[in-house]
């Protein structure tokens, strides 16, 4: 029986283990996105405004300016403003000045979306544990390390730069 990936991609192999590794983990990210996507469809929004609005729950109530919700992102977005905008106009986010410095924007969660936060959780919940049953504790860790062996390297020369 041929592997998914041959399956997947409608191919009768991939010519190297490290190109069909870098292949598997391309789909992998894609089909738990995907995933992703359809718990955060019926509420409106997308998996990046999700992200954004967990970033602010983490800082209740005192929000983030908008290179901290840059920075901590799971995928980079290219344009966090307009995504702040879309949430912001769903009541969602709301945006202050600071009171130190006037030109500083923090943006906060507001009671709407925390509330939104609140409902998905249990589909959130559903598809950690549908992730968990596919790789016990300790496939899940060395699954980490793996990863962290991939892009941790990037992340700490662009950390010396800052």
């Amino acid at each position: 029986m041929p592997k998914a990936i041959e399956r997947r991609l409608l191919t009768k192999g991939v010519d190297c283990a490290e190109r069909e590794a870098m292949l598997n983990l391309l789909l992998a990210a894609d089909h738990v996105r995907q995933r992703f996507e359809r718990i955060c469809a019926p509420h409106g929004i997308t998996q990046p405004q999700y992200n954004v609005l967990r970033i602010l729950r983490g800082a209740h109530p005192d929000g983030h300016p908008r290179c901290e919700i840059i920075r901590r992102l799971i995928e980079h977005s290219p344009d966090v403003t307009r995504l702040v905008d879309r949430l912001e106009r769903m009541g969602l986010v709301e945006r202050t000045r600071g009171a130190e410095d006037r030109r500083l924007s923090l943006t906060r969660i507001t009671q709407g979306g925390l509330d939104l936060l609140t409902k998905m959780e249990a589909d959130v919940a559903a598809n950690e544990a549908w992730f968990a049953s596919l790789l016990p504790c300790g496939e899940s860790e060395a699954l980490s390390q793996l990863c962290e062996r991939i892009y941790g390297p990037d992340l700490e020369r662009a950390n010396e730069g800052t």
